[in-house]
């Protein structure tokens, strides 16, 4: 759209979705298949995001189709919370506001959720540490925009990836199977080019596609039952069985029993244990035998805790929240509803929150603090494995997620050993 330009912002709220967004822009969070950049992409629009300071250098690299900042002009502008939620019905309601010409600012519990503003002001990233706020930057036009009724849905805690991970990936799929690329070679099975299917496995998709993106490669006697999403050069494991909304990533390698999960790419979950109900970052190895729980002995509500404040979900089944670079022992157990930050390790059972970059073996009696330069080798070693360079944008996010996450360690309430 010649006539659009797209801005995507990270406001305050962010840091409430750590640790997934510790190391990530909001707008890459994966979810039913999706993630917001992916649909935004999708209006061809010149588009620019003003994200946190540490995330800069990851975005130029990572995201190079996307400008710092705009030159003021004449052309309406589309402004989008990067935690929107990457489902068919928020990207239809954004498209039909631009066409219909809408001009307006839309608020979800009082959080600026979108705004269609009808000129572009200026937008460049805020000097030093200052976060960028368009309810400061853009004050003059916000304030001359109407309120629009337009329902839009936002993440507001981190086991909000799992709740719309159930609730929209049946529909988001339907959205990606209609578009050209993908061939149906079972009953409600796609596949791309170059996926393989392998032999003696079942399928069910009485509550769902099954999408095996390109590459992705199914081996023999598993079991999907969908809705189900496997992305580009994933391996799934013999005799695994991949259930009811799951959404997998690039370059994952999957086995055992997963079940209504989200893995981002990179992440190693190959051997048999089971994850459910849960979110795993990017890079991440799951250790053999490691298990999770996503369900109460009491079959209440699971509630979460969130830098020492209780929130109820609201759901039955939550299992773990793990962030990026983390990495569990063989036989690690994870209690219902617990959280891992970044580049952390963990062994025995999981009975609280783990805090990022520490050694966490609280059942034997021992947490200790890791240094970022560990945890630098140990990616360094991970990225070959994949083959994959790691930059120095990437060794620059490890240190500097250690510095963003400090106050975790200190408030973790653990005899760390320094």
């Amino acid at each position: 759209m010649n006539d659009l330009r797209i801005l995507l912002f990270e406001d305050g709220n962010v840091d409430r979705l750590f640790p997934i967004t510790i190391g990530r822009p909001a707008f890459a969070i994966r979810c039913a298949g999706h993630r917001l950049i992916d649909w935004i992409e999708r209006m061809e629009a010149p588009m620019a995001a003003v994200v946190r300071r540490h995330l800069r250098g990851i975005q130029e690299m990572q995201y190079p189709q996307l400008k710092p900042s705009l030159p003021a002009s004449a052309t309406p502008l589309l402004l989008i919370n990067a935690r929107l939620v990457p489902c068919r019905t928020n990207l239809q309601a954004l498209a039909a506001l631009v066409a219909d010409r809408r001009f307006g600012a839309i608020r979800s519990d009082g959080e600026l959720a979108a705004a269609f503003l009808p000129r572009t002001p200026e937008i460049a990233p805020p000097a030093g540490n200052d976060r960028f706020d368009p309810i400061v930057a853009l004050r003059d036009d916000l304030e001359h925009s109407s309120p629009l009724a337009t329902p839009l849905k936002l993440f507001e805690y981190p086991h909000d990836v799992i709740r719309y991970n159930l609730d929209c990936i049946g529909d988001n799929l339907e959205d990606l199977i209609s578009r050209p690329g993908l061939t149906e070679v079972r009953d409600g099975v796609f596949v791309a080019e170059g996926a393989v299917l392998g032999d003696y496995g079942t399928t069910d998709t009485s509550k769902g596609p099954i999408v095996i993106d390109r590459g992705a490669t199914i081996g023999p006697y598993c079991f999907l039952r969908g809705p189900v999403y496997i992305g580009p050069n994933s391996r799934v494991i013999e005799h695994s069985a991949i259930k009811d909304a799951v959404c997998v990533g690039h370059t994952v390698k999957l086995g055992g029993e997963v079940e209504a999960s989200v893995i981002e790419p990179f992440t190693n979950k190959q051997h048999h244990g089971f994850l459910g109900h849960s979110y795993l970052g990017s890079w991440i190895n799951w250790g053999a035998g490691t298990s999770n729980s996503d369900l109460k002995n009491t079959y209440g509500e699971v509630k979460m805790e969130y830098r020492g404040r209780k929130v109820s979900t609201g759901m039955q089944f939550v299992g773990c929240i793990i962030g990026d670079y983390s990495k569990t022992a063989i036989n690690t157990g994870i209690f219902t509803g617990k959280t891992v930050g970044v580049c952390s390790m963990v062994y025995g059972f999981v009975t609280t929150n783990v805090p990022s970059y520490v050694n966490y073996a609280r059942s034997f009696g021992q947490v200790t603090e890791m240094a970022p330069e560990v945890m630098v080798s140990t990616q360094q070693r991970m990225f070959a494995r994949r083959q994959q360079q790691p930059t120095r944008a990437d060794v620059q996010l490890m240190h500097d997620m250690f510095e963003l996450t400090r106050h975790e360690r200190q408030l973790a309430g653990e005899p760390l050993s320094l």
